[in-house]
């Protein structure tokens, strides 16, 4: 789910109208599952060195997986 999409939370709230919890719809919650594990991933990369995306096309060239 991108973020441009809405989410459609209902609030669960206490006897003084208080939120104390929410639901989402499956789908929503999965996409911010998702969401979660993709930002872990990034985080545990972030020290990793990063290529230029010309040294990977002249890679991918080189080892005959794309063509001129």
């Amino acid at each position: 789910m991108s973020s441009e999409q809405a989410r459609h939370p209902e609030y669960l709230t206490d006897a003084n109208g208080r939120r104390k919890a929410v639901v989402l719809p499956i789908e929503e919650y999965e996409a911010l599952i998702e969401d979660l594990a993709d930002l872990a991933v990034v985080a545990e990369r972030r020290d990793e060195p990063t290529c230029s995306h010309q040294a990977i096309m002249e890679e991918l060239e080189h080892d005959g997986i794309l063509s001129d």
